[in-house]
């Protein structure tokens, strides 16, 4: 891949390898150009600032290895582009691998770490990690996790494997389990909720999410593991992958996750702090796939972090 000095302001050309063939451009440019809106992207191949092999394509073409790709400046704020990783991100991720083969990177993701770059982030996870690992052709995020959630992060590092773990996705055959502490508990054994859940955006700009008949179908099945006083270790099968699916279903309940700011209860919240708890208590505990070129199962998983167990053996000691 060859690119100018400028990646914000001037023209760029990229050469497509084998591993980046066969997707739409639209899709292309969105996922290399962050941050820009739809309609930028859009606009630019309608009117044929986009160009591939110096002719004029449609937002439908799919790219092909050896294409040459004209990409104007799209960009409309003068950010510019991050080029390195500080060393304390550096470590963390390199440290934080729990699998990795020719097709997949699988991280137990640190907490507080957002995935990917946003209207207030600058760098991601896989913003960093191409920069980390730039000798890897490509690297795309199979899922996302919530910024404060930990654990199991599945990276794909070509576009077949992507695809095949999205189909697995869309057909619910992914095993994903969860471990997160509750308020209250109950002793009536496992809880499915099926309820669809609606994004919306407040006055604050802040996203939020709720239960609404107009909403996606949304899947969960909350099974306890230890009792406390004031507080339930439970374990989470998510059968579907809505944004914030867990939290609104467990609040929804009258369950809300430990340390939720959103979506949870402040005195509960106050009280799991004394207990050493500070961030939200969820964590992306096993994730079970089968694996895109060898067909056989694989089970990820990522142990509890310090502080959370930390704060499990205060509950068992108060109980």
């Amino acid at each position: 891949m060859s690119t100018s000095d400028n990646q914000t302001f001037s023209v760029q050309f990229i050469d497509i390898s084998p591993a980046q063939a066969g997707q739409r451009i639209d899709n292309f440019l969105l996922t290399l150009q962050k941050g820009v809106p739809k309609s930028r992207i859009y606009r630019a191949i309608r009117k044929g600032e986009v160009r591939v092999n110096k002719g004029r394509i449609k937002q439908t073409y799919k790219i092909q290895a050896g294409d040459s790709i004209r990409i104007p400046p799209l960009h409309t704020s003068e950010k510019t582009t991050i080029t390195t990783v500080n060393d304390h991100v550096r470590t963390q991720l390199t440290e934080c691998v729990l699998f990795e083969d020719d097709d997949l990177l699988a991280l137990n993701k640190p907490p507080g770490m957002a995935v990917h770059a946003g209207s207030n982030i600058d760098q991601g996870i896989i913003e960093s990690l191409r920069i980390i690992r730039s000798e890897l052709p490509y690297l795309e995020l199979v899922h996302r996790l919530d910024r404060d959630t930990s654990g199991c992060l599945l990276l794909a590092k070509s576009r077949d494997s992507l695809l095949n773990l999205q189909q697995q996705m869309i057909n619910h055959d992914l095993n994903k389990r969860y471990l997160t502490l509750l308020k209250g508990g109950w002793a009536d054994g496992d809880r499915l909720v099926e309820q669809p859940l609606q994004k919306n955006t407040v006055s604050s700009g802040e996203r939020m999410v709720r239960v609404d008949p107009e909403g996606k179908y949304a899947k969960t099945v909350f099974i306890p593991i230890e009792s406390y006083r004031q507080a339930q270790l439970t374990e989470v099968v998510l059968y579907t992958g809505r944004t914030h699916q867990i939290r609104v279903h467990s609040s929804q309940m009258g369950h809300p996750v430990a340390g939720d700011d959103k979506y949870g209860q402040r005195n509960f919240n106050r009280d799991m702090k004394k207990m050493g708890l500070k961030r939200m208590f969820l964590h992306s505990w096993k994730l079970g796939i089968t694996h895109p070129s060898t067909g056989e199962a694989l089970l990820l998983e990522a142990p509890l972090p310090i502080q959370l167990n930390n704060v499990v053996t205060k509950l068992r000691q108060q109980s």
